[in-house]
């Protein structure tokens, strides 16, 4: 096992927080401040799901 230095690591460790505030002070300048969807299941511009609707139908007639 080879020894490190700790003085490099925090300089390495630092050097990757910066490369890091960097990236995500671009994305932000890039997407805008706000919060990134995850997804669009509470989208509001989504078609209803008829094959859903028709299985919640046909279950309730059980």
């Amino acid at each position: 096992m080879t020894n490190q230095d700790p003085q490099e690591l925090l300089k390495l460790k630092h050097a990757m927080d910066e490369h890091k505030r960097q990236f995500t002070n671009f994305a932000k300048s890039v997407c805008g401040e706000g919060e990134a969807e995850a997804g669009q299941e509470f989208s509001s511009d989504r078609l209803p799901d008829d094959q859903n609707r028709m299985k919640s139908v046909e279950n309730r007639q059980e």
